[in-house]
């Protein structure tokens, strides 16, 4: 089997998609074997991961037992040492989050002034936060409550419909100077939000969240007693890090250009998506840019299938670099998970289908998490697959540059 039609394949499009991807990019970029490189290199790095796992037989279930085996084992390490050695702040989920600071750096950016944000919740007073908490009024709210905390709480207290129709309408009339320059912020909230909170964690699965505007990664304290917890939770906080930044950039961009900043602010927040498909004859030389898991929606969504890159995926590699950086410093032995982002294959189960295995670290660790559901995830690998196609062109670097160029109008065209 060619490589682009291997790459198809475990990306679910048509090989002509690929195909034309590789013909357009040699054309445009200059480089060949491409597509190549990265089916040799997948090869490689399955062989090496499935060396390390030594599992019974090459079966499709007895290599995602052992990923999920070894997820186990290195959550346990993770665990142990972060309850060990970061006494930073009194409890788990202090520590949790000044692991992910240290290990990630947690840059500052640019974010909303305390001011304004004050402002927001004196023009739109958030109903079942006050009755929850008993105050009077917004007055009340905002002298006892922290602005971050009350931000916070918006996410899982009040109702979808009141905040996309009533509460970031204002958000509308932002501009640059409504913004400052601080540092990324990690915080534990108080315990009284956690009884509030039971039903979001219930939908999520998650304790954990962020405000790309406020610049702020939250914790809320109900631990969630599951296998692979401890590093489910410190890998999305390390990719909430890099993805803050990754926004902060953005604004500060939008800030410089001409146009309606507000606009474009809101669009990014919302993660919109363009829903046009490119002319045929753009094919693998038009890229959308999808800031989205659309997958977790709609595992049908064309845009999954046409060429794409999703900046999501680029904060996850980040986070899994952080991680091995740290068990290098650290001598934890979690560097097994280094460079799996993009890697897996499909191999025979019992019965002699064919099933893709990933062996990236998140699928794995969400995997490991909804283990009693019996849940497997596949598209962090896909995604990032995406991503190593287009970097293998451009290289990471240039393509984060490309697109936060790009990004507004969520195409890039490169012809």
């Amino acid at each position: 089997m060619k490589a682009y039609e291997k790459i198809a394949k475990i990306l679910r499009t048509d090989r002509d998609v690929i195909k034309s991807v590789e013909e357009k990019m040699v054309a445009i970029v200059g480089h060949n074997n491409v597509l190549e490189k990265i089916a040799a290199e997948n090869e490689k790095k399955m062989a090496l991961a499935l060396n390390a796992l030594d599992v019974p037989s090459y079966c499709a279930n007895d290599i995602f037992r052992a990923l999920l085996g070894k997820i186990k084992k290195d959550d346990e390490k993770l665990t142990n040492f972060i309850e060990g050695n970061f006494s930073k702040g009194g409890n788990y989920f202090e520590k949790l989050l000044n692991f992910a600071k240290e290990a990630s750096g947690c840059p500052t950016g640019k974010f909303l002034k305390i001011k304004k944000a004050r402002e927001l919740i004196e023009t739109n007073p958030p109903p079942k936060i006050i009755d929850f908490l008993g105050y009077k009024n917004v007055a009340e709210l905002l002298e006892k409550e922290d602005i971050f905390e009350i931000f916070a709480a918006l996410r899982f207290m009040e109702d979808g419909e009141w905040l996309n129709k009533v509460f970031f309408k204002p958000y509308e009339k932002l501009t640059p100077d409504d913004f400052e320059t601080r540092e990324i912020k990690g915080k534990v909230l108080h315990d009284k939000w956690a009884r509030a909170a039971e039903k979001f964690i219930k939908k999520k699965y998650h304790n954990l969240s962020h405000l790309k505007e406020l610049g702020i990664i939250f914790i809320i304290p109900i631990k969630i007693e599951r296998p692979g917890e401890t590093m489910r939770t410190v890998t999305l906080a390390l990719h909430y890090c890099h993805e803050v930044k990754f926004y902060s950039d953005l604004f500060e961009k939008f800030a410089k250009e001409e146009g309606d900043f507000s606009l474009k602010f809101v669009s990014a927040l919302r993660g919109d998506v363009q829903d046009t498909r490119p002319p045929e004859e753009k094919l693998g030389s038009d890229w959308l840019i999808v800031q989205r898991y659309l997958a977790k929606d709609d595992e049908y969504d064309w845009r999954l299938f046409y060429p794409h890159v999703n900046p999501e995926a680029l904060h996850w590699e980040r986070a899994e670099r952080d991680i091995a950086t740290l068990s290098d410093k650290f001598e934890l032995g979690l560097d097994f998970w280094q460079g799996l982002g993009f890697v897996g294959d499909f191999y025979k189960d019992e019965s002699g289908v064919e099933v893709l295995v990933s062996f990236n670290l998140i699928d794995n660790a969400m995997a490991l998490f909804m283990d009693k559901e019996l849940i497997k995830y596949l598209y962090h690998h896909q995604e990032a697959l995406w991503n190593k196609i287009f970097t293998g062109f451009f290289g990471e670097e240039q393509m984060e540059e490309i697109i936060i160029k790009n990004f507004d109008k969520g195409i890039i065209s490169l012809s």
